[in-house]
């Protein structure tokens, strides 16, 4: 079968599209036939040896995955062959065919388009993890969201205005802004032209955000931290700037807020069926029309170097997936 390999670390150019064995699935797993697999954040920086999980070399990045079940291993009940599901795999995703535990499979509805249920699990179920499960957020407070046109900045916009709650965008262009905006943020920062803090002080009246929901980090942390509202909520989810910022701890203090560390891969682990239960809201809510997953893209499989560098220069809005079988 193709996949794509990262045999040394480092960018995207250095990956392979190359022929491998097909896998076979051991004792409580399944092979998926990819109908269509998510690239994330998280895909760039493991090949670079920058994430917190770093597998042996040589392995096949790609980390969700939604497609049809070929082969099931001993000790599987409830999944066959023939079902459609979506699936966290971590690694192996960007391929034709993937190994996956059973227990990280999820049936989805017949007729779901493969791209979707290929964008839900890592964009949605981190920002429900981070909006809902750890930062609490209610209807009829403010959360800003940084970084918000990409993957899991637009879920935390959509997942937001669910709930109830007032949603400021912030993102760096004003086409990103007007994504945001068209999927239902009632305010919109562009933080390469406008001071972060003085635009937050103006939109909530000196009040500033419950919560702020930041996959960005960098040089927007200080000041969007600095500008957090009495027992706010700032949510740590990921450093796509590049740089781990640090923050004076006596701001924490004078605001009586919380720093609150986001990791949904572990928490998807440790909690499952809490995290289903999450899934199983958002699938409610992009049934019901309260949420519009917009997928910007498809690549093919050899276009995975491609879709990483995408991805690292921001160049993506929402989700973009890969088509291993499409070529």
């Amino acid at each position: 079968m193709h996949a794509i390999l990262c045999t040394q670390w480092g960018g995207p150019e250095l990956l392979a599209l190359t022929d491998i064995p097909t896998p076979e699935p051991g004792p409580k797993q399944v092979r998926i036939r990819v109908a269509a697999a998510g690239v994330n954040f998280p895909d760039v920086l493991i090949i670079q040896k920058k994430y917190q999980v770093q597998p042996t070399l040589p392995f096949t990045p790609g980390a969700e995955i939604a497609g049809t079940i070929d082969a099931v291993g001993a000790d599987v009940a409830h999944l066959k062959p023939g079902m459609q599901v979506a699936a966290l795999c971590g690694t192996g995703g960007f391929a034709q065919q993937c190994v996956v535990d059973a227990a990280l499979c999820m049936p989805i509805p017949p007729g779901t388009p493969m791209p979707l249920a290929a964008s839900l699990l890592l964009a949605y179920g981190t920002s429900w993890h981070a909006v809902r499960d750890r930062g609490a957020l209610a209807a009829g407070e403010t959360m800003l969201v940084l970084g918000a046109a990409g993957g899991v900045g637009l879920a935390a916009v959509q997942i937001g205005k669910a709930i109830g709650a007032r949603v400021i965008a912030a993102a760096g262009t004003p086409q990103k802004l007007a994504l945001c905006q068209a999927h239902g943020a009632d305010a919109v920062i562009d933080y390469e032209r406008e001071d972060l803090r003085e635009a937050l002080k103006s939109i909530t009246g000196g009040k500033g955000p419950d919560v702020v929901f930041d996959p960005v980090g960098g040089r927007f942390a200080e000041p969007a931290f600095r500008s957090i509202g009495w027992r706010g909520r700032y949510l740590v989810i990921g450093f796509a700037d590049g740089n781990v910022p640090s923050l004076p701890l006596n701001l924490p203090l004078l605001k009586g807020a919380s720093l609150v560390g986001v990791f949904w891969g572990e928490f998807a682990r440790r909690e499952p069926q809490r995290n289903a239960d999450g899934l199983r809201e958002v699938l409610g809510w992009i049934a019901s029309g309260q949420i519009r997953p917009h997928i910007s893209r498809s690549y093919t499989l050899a276009q995975v170097p491609q879709a990483l560098a995408d991805m690292a220069a921001r160049r993506v809005t929402g989700k973009v997936v890969v088509l291993p079988n499409s070529d």
